[in-house]
């Protein structure tokens, strides 16, 4: 049986989870957020793989390489999600249905945050919810896949 797998992207400074702004973000690491993630997948009969970088490049190459083995996409841009056409080309350009997520609310903070490059081609939003989002974003894109 093959394998049915999420990938599972956390953009810019997502590897401070924990310890970043835990006013705005909790206190729940990385780590935290990938072992939750993967564990709606599982519940959900999905695998995870999953990613964090600081580098644009190194997301959009990964994000490109899913198109091989992966079903579905969770992807908290951070910082890229205001700023990053190429990003956006990437998910769209692998054509496999995604998940927007931000532990924050985002339209609760600043002005420049309201705005993402993602939001009108994402599968899936999810803002808002603590890291528990990624579960929901998980949960609501199994619904979608046969």
């Amino acid at each position: 049986m093959t394998t049915r797998r999420i990938l599972l992207v956390n953009g810019p400074n997502l590897n401070l989870l924990g310890s970043r702004e835990p006013e705005v973000y909790g206190t729940a690491t990385l780590a935290d957020v990938e072992r939750l993630t993967a564990d709606a997948a599982a519940a959900e009969g999905f695998a995870i793989r999953a990613i964090q970088s600081n580098h644009e490049g190194v997301l959009i190459d990964a994000i490109h390489a899913a198109r091989e083995d992966c079903t579905a996409i969770v992807i908290n841009p951070g910082g890229l999600t205001h700023t990053s056409v190429a990003l956006r080309d990437a998910l769209t350009g692998v054509a496999l249905p995604f998940a927007e997520v931000h532990i924050s609310d985002v339209y609760a903070r600043e002005e420049f945050r309201h705005h993402s490059y993602l939001d009108d081609v994402a599968t899936v939003r999810v803002v808002g919810e603590g890291v528990d989002g990624y579960a929901s974003a998980v949960r609501q894109l199994a619904a979608l896949i046969p």
